[in-house]
């Protein structure tokens, strides 16, 4: 964060938590201090009274169906049944569980947007901020912030709500690429910037 970074109003903004499931967080290493610092994040953002939503990448039977085989990315989640919407791997993890009234979409993709109605949903609730975390920070994240951005979200990344298998890309990103398109904070200045207006 430095001294310009925006205040940002509860009323018309989201915390989006991505991909924060049993499956996805497996491919990290330390996931407890993670799972915390999110726990955190979220109950500052319900203190402040602004809007929490849920990403997930899950598959139904169709879905696995309609991948085709040269999507390097996803084939091999559909060619051996993985992260199937049913799987209690593939649920938001219950450190950082949705409650009543949050928004909670399934992904087929690895953006927030392109295969859920996530848009809509926040347009609905007049949000027009996002506050982004998510793993890996070189998927859902990145490419959630160029997707926002070009839905002209004002895009806040809490950079220590994030993680990545590789901490250098991680780095990268955080440090380097996303602050063209977004505001990058930590969990820490969640508080001093979530100011009603």
């Amino acid at each position: 964060m430095t001294d310009a970074t925006p205040a940002i109003d509860p009323q018309h903004s989201a915390l989006l938590v991505m991909d924060y499931q049993p499956a996805v967080l497996g491919y990290l290493t330390e996931v407890e201090p993670l799972l915390t610092r999110m726990a955190d994040a979220i109950a500052i953002t319900r203190e402040a009274g602004a809007s929490v939503a849920y990403v997930r990448v899950a598959f139904d039977d169709d879905d696995y169906a309609a991948i085709p085989t040269a999507n390097k990315a996803f084939a091999p989640l559909a060619s051996g049944g993985v992260l199937h919407h049913e799987d209690p791997s593939s649920a938001v993890h219950h450190h950082v569980a949705p409650e009543q009234g949050d928004i909670i979409v399934r992904k087929t993709r690895v953006g927030a947007f392109s295969t859920t109605d996530l848009d809509e949903q926040l347009r609905d609730r007049d949000i027009t901020t996002l506050i982004l975390a998510g793993i890996a920070t070189s998927g859902v994240v990145l490419s959630t912030v160029r997707d926002a951005a070009d839905r002209d979200y004002q895009v806040y990344v809490l950079a220590d709500g994030s993680a990545d298998p590789d901490a250098d890309v991680h780095d990268v990103l955080t440090q380097k690429v996303f602050p063209r398109q977004a505001h990058v904070i930590n969990v820490g200045d969640l508080s001093g910037l979530l100011v009603a207006r």
